[in-house]
């Protein structure tokens, strides 16, 4: 329900079912009214939602009256005949004096905040369905006794409430994670609901911080590096497992890359690495260095043997799906579980070790220690594109201008784990 609204009657014509539909959205939400019933129309909304209404004035009716709006329902919900029946009811209450706005006879059209999350996922099929599930989990774990609530119902004082319990019972990265959540599921309803303020904002411009970002400290590559491939190669793992580490430090990619990877997507002949599903949503091609290429030849022999190992390059028999890496529990899978490593690999090092170290250590011996160009490392692992004007200019870096500077990273990685740490820094 809406009090003291304007109307303008932009658009008029017959509200069948097929007018509706075809109405195309605009920049700003409108109404078409209906040109049999004066009051009745459909309010289209830039998100493409179509909710009928019925306007009129209270009391005497009068052009000092209140002039109100009720919300009667979505379009695909009901029916323009069964909004035209409900409107019609209405404005017999009020030709009897009666109020129906004003003393809120009617159910509120405000979705409540998991009618709305819905539509916020439903604004953007194309999410990964990981990002989908944690979108889930942080709405069912941190905002559950919500999903019924109205979305006006939530205040900035809920939300405040909310983020330090959320900070003190789960985490700070958790609380800033599903906070940001809920502020992106306001924005786009705030879009098709005027009159709704987004709680998250009000917070915010209130004095409402999200929690800072902890930062790890990123050790120096010729400190860590020796350790952490010791700790690899003494700790028990398949070989295969094992490989894995050794694909990350060489490529500085992400565990999921690493793991994902299917042998249709490396061509050991050009010495190119394809990876489609990656963070950022861009797909990778990548030069195969020369340790990357040992490690590719040591599964692929291992997965075909000696016999077909010259024709058995672009994983067509793929009886374990495909995977470089493949799951020996479920035969279309990948490996999983890799970060159970960590803490034996961090004891064994005496440092900690997390997988993105790997990458980590990957960026800075390309930055710091060989200078390469900071375009130029993104480009290698895969980092979101630049903002920067003047870079966004240049082509993008190709195979074959990536192919040398990949070679000296996994070269000086090798010269670093070679050394012991005092040796490295000397």
């Amino acid at each position: 329900m809406e009090t003291n609204v304007k109307r303008v009657a932009q658009i008029r014509v017959s509200l069948t079912k097929r007018a509706v539909e075809s109405m195309e959205p605009a920049d700003r939400p409108y109404i078409a009214w209906d040109d049999r019933l004066t009051g009745f129309g459909v309010r289209i909304q830039p998100s493409g939602i179509r909710t009928f209404v019925v306007n009129y004035r209270a009391g005497d009716g009068g052009r000092r009256a209140a002039n109100r709006r009720v919300t009667l329902g979505r379009f695909g919900r009901m029916t323009p005949d069964e909004a035209r029946r409900k409107a019609k009811k209405i404005l017999g209450q009020v030709a009897s004096g009666e109020d129906p706005a004003g003393e809120r006879a009617v159910v509120r059209a405000m979705p409540t905040l998991g009618e709305a999350f819905e539509e916020y996922l439903a604004a953007n099929p194309k999410r990964k369905e990981k990002t989908v599930q944690l979108y889930r989990r942080n709405l069912r774990v941190c905002f559950g006794d919500w999903i019924s609530r109205p979305m006006d119902r939530i205040g900035r004082l809920d939300v405040e409430a909310r983020f330090n319990r959320i900070t003190e019972s789960n985490s700070w990265s958790t609380a800033n994670q599903a906070t940001s959540m809920l502020r992106a599921i306001y924005r786009r309803s705030c879009i098709d609901h005027e009159s709704l303020r987004n709680p998250v904002e009000l917070w915010t411009a209130g004095g409402g911080r999200f929690n800072p970002k902890r930062r790890r400290r990123i050790s120096s590559p010729d400190e860590v590096l020796p350790r952490w491939f010791a700790a690899v190669e003494a700790v028990d793992m398949p070989e295969d497992h094992r490989d894995i580490f050794l694909v990350g430090a060489y490529t500085g990619m992400r565990l999921g890359e690493v793991v994902s990877l299917q042998w249709d997507r490396i061509d050991l002949e050009q010495q190119i690495l394809r990876v489609e599903e990656t963070k950022t949503g861009e797909p990778l091609e990548l030069p195969i260095t020369r340790q990357l290429a040992a490690v590719f030849g040591r599964r692929r022999e291992e997965r075909q043997g000696p016999a077909t190992r010259e024709d058995a390059n672009d994983g067509s028999d793929a009886e374990d799906g495909g995977w470089v890496f493949p799951s020996p529990l479920n035969p279309r899978g990948y490996l999983t579980g890799i970060h159970r490593y960590h803490a034996d690999i961090s004891r064994e090092a005496g440092t900690r070790f997390w997988f993105h170290g790997l990458r980590n250590a990957f960026i800075t011996v390309a930055e710091r220690e060989l200078m390469l160009p900071r375009s130029l490392t993104k480009r290698l692992v895969n980092h979101a594109r630049p903002t920067d004007v003047t870079e966004g200019y240049a082509a993008d870096w190709t195979v074959h201008q990536l192919r040398g500077p990949a070679q000296q990273v996994a070269d000086r990685i090798d010269e670093l784990v070679q050394a012991s740490p005092s040796e490295a820094t000397a």
